[in-house]
């Protein structure tokens, strides 16, 4: 890191990494300082240049999508199961993807330090942060550490439920 940025681990637990194009290197340099951010478990990361917050709000969205739709059709599975007993139309496939799901969310997230970060929108929270005044930029992307162990064990559960179900009406049909 140059002496010349402000790019810090502040003593307030906050990483800003600043938009700040002082070679031809910068990008990559943001990149490094984000994972530098994420590893140290800062409670609030504060991204500046525009296309790494974007493509790490997006990262963290297609991971929350995963989340919500093995959570979804798992417990659609569960009552599909209940509510046609004598079919699996609707059980079987519902099944299967809240246990795609959770198998894609499991191996892409397990070991990525994003899955424990949430963007904060609220802008509410935001205007409370003390670190917001001195940015360089509009609307920086803000993330906020969260504990996503209840998450994770939320669509396990459900999944591991869901399939189970299945698995045991499938060896009550075939006996």
């Amino acid at each position: 890191m140059e002496a010349g940025r402000d790019r810090s681990l502040h003593s307030t637990n906050i990483a800003v990494i600043r938009e700040v194009y002082d070679n031809e290197f910068s990008p990559a340099c943001f990149s490094m300082e984000l994972e530098k951010a994420l590893e140290s478990c800062c409670s609030i990361i504060v991204i500046e240049p525009t296309q790494l917050g974007d493509e790490t709000a997006r990262w963290i969205s297609f991971g929350n999508y995963l989340h919500k739709m093995a959570v979804i059709t798992g417990f659609t599975s569960i009552i599909s199961g209940f509510a046609w007993p004598e079919s699996f139309a609707p059980q079987a496939p519902l099944s299967i993807i809240s246990t795609l799901c959770t198998g894609l969310y499991t191996a892409s997230w397990q070991f990525d330090h994003c899955v424990k970060y949430q963007v904060e929108r609220d802008i509410g929270k935001l205007s409370r942060l003390p670190i917001l005044g001195a940015l360089t930029v509009a609307s920086p992307v803000v993330l906020v550490r969260k504990d996503d162990s209840k998450r994770k064990i939320l669509h396990s559960v459900v999944t591991l439920a869901a399939a189970s179900l299945c698995i045991y009406r499938l060896y009550r049909t075939m006996k």
